[in-house]
């Protein structure tokens, strides 16, 4: 190194002293001609004086000179000895370190191997726990533990690749971890798919077990009410009504063996769903950090098995099991989301299952407003309420708001009414009335005469101290009726039940309801009943009985329906029942029915009438369709004893009318043209007939002869043409004390002309005799008096 830094320091030198010599030459040989020989004598001059120089040196030194090559030369035969002393043992070296060195190179080749695997092993330690945790991340997909799989490749690309990246294997490992994850992707969304088909089969098994429990917890919850109940003694019966245990206590009881039984079999939805699908797709997807594609896809599919759940069959009224498994797959989808919403975190929110639930609600009310409307049997409408009210049960205890169904079961109550009132309009018509022979019921014994007063509540004191056999005064369908009204109030109270309703509103309902059934049903029938062509004058005589007495049962059972619904007595009743005005209308209606069918037979037997309007001479006695007739309104006045006075009195009353009035209807009958006095005197023996039947008092209460006024005006208008008294008649026409006040001039001139008409054809021989002129001629003269009369009134008018 130092001579390489000589020499680099002599080189800068040598080129100063060349171009001093090169500027000197330049000098020499361009500034004088003769220079260059000067130069060169000079430089010949100063070569010789360094050669002197250089000789006294030598010659200075040379002894030393000498001396030192004497030196070598003696140095150098033991230089020579050291050489072969050196050379030998050289040799001898060479021959000893053969072995060494191959052993040192051994040696040398262990250390590198060494090394070498040293190396290998602190690579291998590195590279083993990769290789570990990727057996593992491919024994965890085998195994389809692919939450656990992810943690793993997390583990590898976090911690474990960045120490061996150099390596192409775990370039190779780095490549394939997205592909892992798609497949992890990809198999999770099958299994959750898979999931959703699952529970979308088995929702109504889900729904069925939920509602199943809602359904016994809600009836463990009504026996502990009902023993409360009976600890304080409440008293179910009054007068003759009384609660049967039987009715609701023994579905009860049955209803608690039955759970008792299978109490040990109570399943919850973890038992009946597998969610780890869900789960496992969940943190898959979180750890992915894809969750929100997870949350909407789950969510949309979801809201798709809604649509399809809420979707019913078009035969779903027709049973009351289609009703359920439209339920119980309601349910069992909701029961499935509750669990999602409290299980997972963000999956489904409380936000979203509302947004659901009010869509479904909504859906819901319409398909069971649409579809009950078809039921027409009440038993199918009962049960219907029944599995709302579970339905809505079950879903409430999961939180969902539930206030629209309990709305929708007043609409449906409203419509089960109305079956209730179709089924009962048949039992009155068809079980009660056709069955009903319409005469009051028999009593042969003290068992018969209890059995009749334990279904119909009769208090009769007379009737008690009667001896055996003796009768009631209503007919059998009175009893029946009675039953029936309790039996549709017990069929309104199941519905009224479990309505969430205190037992003030749940008592108004059912007046509510027995108010129509009295009012629109009842009242109904009756009047179909009376207005029956078969129906006699009997029938309805007995009809006005037997509503009297139903009239008179309304009151209990006003305090039947308080003893049921537990009101007390002296709660005020914002709604009574109807049934006094309801029977009074049907028994209005009958009598009015017997009336008109009074009358009726009146017209009958009046058709009967076969007079000779040109007889010369009455027959002495009274016509023997009159006499019938007669017999006939006796026999029936008799019936009519069991009447309300006035409606037997304004009978015979109406029938007395009907019957003056339709003879003298025949009397003025257009078609009769002539009428002998003979006829006349013929007509007023059955006249007189009629007078002695009114004033037998066929029915009693009249004051004195009241019902005789009935054929007054028959009677002076006979009597003016008996007497011929037409001169007292034409004198006091027009004054309040006249002896014939109800003939009218038109009726009198009407049947004067029938009777001048048949004097004339009489006497058409006779025209000549002086008595029979007389008596033309005054006939002739009352005429016109009478058409002066009549068309005075007239102009008057």
């Amino acid at each position: 190194m130092a001579e390489s830094s000589e020499g680099l320091g002599t080189v800068p030198e040598h080129e100063r002293i060349l171009q001093e010599i090169e500027s000197t030459d330049r000098s020499v040989y361009d500034d004088q001609p003769n220079a260059h020989k000067k130069f060169m004598e000079k430089l010949d001059a100063c070569i010789r004086n360094h050669d002197k120089e250089i000789e006294k040196m030598c010659n200075f030194h040379h002894q030393g000179f000498v001396d030192a090559i004497t030196e070598l030369l003696k140095v150098r035969t033991d230089a020579e000895k050291l050489k072969v002393q050196v050379t030998d043992t050289n040799r001898r070296f060479q021959d000893a370190g053969k072995e060494v060195i191959v052993h040192t190179e051994d040696i040398i080749r262990c250390r590198i191997q060494q090394r070498n695997i040293t190396t290998v092993v602190e690579k291998l330690q590195l590279c083993l726990p990769v290789l570990e945790m990727y057996s593992k991340l491919k024994e965890q997909m085998s195994a389809k533990r692919y939450y656990s799989a992810l943690k793993t490749m997390e583990q590898l690309e976090n911690v474990y690749f960045p120490r061996v990246s150099q390596y192409r294997f775990c370039q190779l490992m780095i490549e394939n971890l997205p592909k892992l994850r798609e497949d992890i992707k990809e198999i999770s969304m099958s299994d959750l798919k898979d999931f959703l088909e699952s529970i979308r089969k088995h929702s109504d098994k889900i729904g069925e077990t939920a509602m199943k429990q809602a359904q016994h917890q809600k009836i463990f919850s009504i026996s502990l009410q009902k023993q409360n109940n009976v600890k304080f003694g409440k008293n179910r019966c009054i007068n003759h009504d009384r609660i049967p245990e039987g009715r609701n206590d023994i579905v009860l009881k049955q209803a608690l063996e039955e759970e008792d039984e299978n109490e040990e079999e109570v399943l919850t939805v973890q038992d009946l769903v597998d969610f780890s699908p869900v789960y496992r797709c969940l943190h898959i997807y979180s750890v992915l950090g894809d969750e929100e594609t997870f949350e909407n896809y789950y969510r949309k599919q979801r809201k798709k098995q809604a649509r399809l759940v809420l979707q019913p069959q078009s035969s779903m009224h027709e049973t009351v099991d289609g009703y359920r498994r439209y339920f119980t797959q309601i349910v069992g989808f909701f029961v499935v989301e509750d669990h999602i919403l409290h299980v997972t975190q963000g999956l489904v929110t409380r936000a979203y299952t509302d947004e659901l639930w009010n869509m479904a609600l909504s859906k819901i009310i319409a398909v069971l407003r649409a579809h009950s409307s078809y039921c027409t049997d009440p038993d199918l409408v009962l049960e219907l309420k029944n599995l709302i009210v579970i339905f809505a049960d079950t879903l409430q205890g999961y939180g969902f708001p539930v206030n629209r169904l309990f709305d929708l079961l007043f609409e449906i109550r409203d419509q089960y009414n109305e079956t209730l009132l179709k089924k009962w309009a048949g039992v009155f018509s068809r079980d009660i009335f056709e069955e009903d022979n319409y005469s009051p019921i028999p009593i042969i014994n003290e068992e018969e005469y209890k059995s009749v007063i334990s279904k119909f509540p009769f208090q009769d004191p007379d009737l008690e101290k009667q001896p055996f056999p003796k009768k009631f005064p209503m007919s059998q369908s009175v009893p029946h009726i009675y039953i029936q009204v309790k039996e549709f109030i017990y069929a309104s109270l199941k519905f009224s039940e479990s309505l969430h309703r205190s037992s003030t509103e749940i008592d108004d309902m059912l007046r509510k309801s027995t108010n129509l059934l009295l009012t629109r049903t009842l009242s109904s029938c009756l009047l179909n009943l009376i207005r029956k062509p078969h129906i006699g004058l009997t029938e309805l005589v007995q009809i006005i009985i037997n509503t009297t007495h139903l009239e008179q049962a309304c009151k209990y059972l006003e305090d039947f329906i308080t003893n049921i619904t537990n009101i007390s007595q002296e709660t005020v009743h914002t709604t009574r029942l109807y049934g006094l005005s309801t029977f009074k209308d049907a028994r209005h209606a009958a009598e009015g029915e017997i009336y008109t069918k009074l009358n009726q037979k009146i017209d009958e037997f009046v058709q009967l009438a076969d007079y000779d309007w040109t007889m010369s001479e009455p027959d002495g006695r009274a016509s023997g369709y009159l006499m019938d007739l007669i017999n006939f309104l006796r026999s029936i006045f008799q019936v009519f004893t069991h009447l309300p006075g006035k409606v037997a009195q304004t009978a015979c009353m109406s029938a007395c009318q009907h019957l003056s009035t339709s003879l003298m209807q025949m009397l003025l009958d257009n078609e009769l043209k002539q009428i002998s006095m003979g006829a006349v005197q013929q007509f007023n023996l059955d006249v007189i007939q009629c007078e002695l039947f009114a004033s037998s008092e066929p029915v009693p209460g009249f004051q004195g002869d009241t019902l005789q006024l009935a054929f007054i005006d028959l009677r002076q208008l006979l009597d003016l043409f008996m007497v011929w008294d037409w001169s007292t008649y034409l004198a006091d026409y027009g004054q309040p004390a006249s002896k014939y006040l109800r003939v009218n001039p038109n009726t009198a001139l009407t049947l004067l002309e029938k009777i001048k008409d048949t004097s004339k054809k009489n006497n058409i021989f006779a025209q000549f005799r002086k008595n029979d002129r007389d008596k033309q001629k005054l006939i002739e003269t009352v005429v016109k008096q009478l058409r002066s009369l009549v068309n005075g009134m007239s102009q008057h008018t």
